[in-house]
């Protein structure tokens, strides 16, 4: 038996995590996506250090729509961040969700927000 959702995504999760880290140079784009909301945190691995972070919660972002739009705005937004911070280049972590949707929408936001992956 595969168990709950959770344990599936923890599962395909750690497989990701196995072979994907973000360095100085290349840090890691990691998707995090609730019912009510999505986020993303742009890390660096090796000093364990947040450089920039964006969530459709967050006071700072303001757009409607459905969520497929609003992720896709936060994709924006932590591209833009990322890039005032002099990061272009990231890997991109789906943190176990499928590539599909939500996370896809946020992908090519930050995309289109100049980030690189």
């Amino acid at each position: 038996m595969a168990g709950s959702k959770t344990s599936r995504r923890e599962r395909i999760k750690q497989g990701i995590r196995k072979n994907l880290a973000g360095t100085t140079e290349r840090p890691r784009l990691s998707v995090f996506r609730s019912n009510k909301g999505i986020y993303a945190q742009v890390i660096d691995d090796s000093t364990g250090k947040t450089l920039a972070a964006a969530s459709s919660l967050s006071k700072e972002f303001v757009a409607s729509g459905s969520k497929v739009e609003q992720s896709k705005a936060v994709g924006k937004l932590v591209a833009e961040k990322a890039v005032a911070a002099g990061i272009s280049k990231v890997v991109f972590d789906r943190n176990g969700y499928l590539y599909h949707g939500r996370v896809k929408s946020l992908a090519e936001g930050a995309r289109e927000g100049g980030l690189d992956f």
